[in-house]
């Protein structure tokens, strides 16, 4: 049984793990594996946790939690992208441990992240995805969000990493 909640100061550590393993996991032959191995969850929870700590921060954090562990995170909030209509949001990240990807911890952190955006007054919401991450690409385009035809490239690494937006609009709830 999965339970969603929202992040506390007490999950930082949790979901630092599991988005750096999300990373190696998700973006192995995607991004330099240099870069991938160099990341430390250490350095992403003070990171994270600064960030929440400079009082500006507007995103909305939650984790997924099975039997009093934390298994997934998800973080949304303001879209990011310039010339994007009132009411967009963005899901900034899902991160799910991988050994339980395909279980329905993502699903389930998709759907809470939507209704809490939903409530947040978002009539629409953006995600970057990597390009070639085939697998998160089919999980959004399952979940009825499509291409709109931007893309962009970020260097990680020292590499060209290209990625495509997707917008699910109107937002609705699975």
């Amino acid at each position: 049984m999965v339970n969603i909640r929202e992040m506390t100061d007490a999950d930082i550590e949790a979901v630092a793990a599991i988005r750096v393993s999300g990373w190696r996991h998700a973006y192995a032959g995607l991004v330099p594996r240099h870069h991938l191995d160099a990341m430390d969850a250490t350095a992403n929870a003070a990171a994270h946790r600064a960030r929440l700590a400079g009082g500006d921060d507007r995103s909305v954090n939650a984790v997924a939690e099975e039997a009093g562990s934390v298994v997934g995170w998800a973080c949304y909030g303001p879209c990011r992208d310039a010339g994007r209509p009132p009411g967009t949001g963005e899901l900034y990240a899902i991160y799910v441990l991988p050994e339980l990807i395909g279980t329905g911890v993502g699903r389930a952190l998709w759907t809470a992240a939507l209704g809490g955006a939903r409530q947040h007054g978002y009539a629409r919401l953006v995600l970057w995805v990597l390009r070639g991450n085939a697998h998160a690409r089919r999980f959004y385009e399952r979940a009825g969000c499509t291409r709109d035809g931007a893309e962009r490239t970020d260097e990680v690494g020292g590499a060209a990493v290209p990625e495509v937006r997707y917008v699910l609009e109107p937002l609705r709830t699975p």
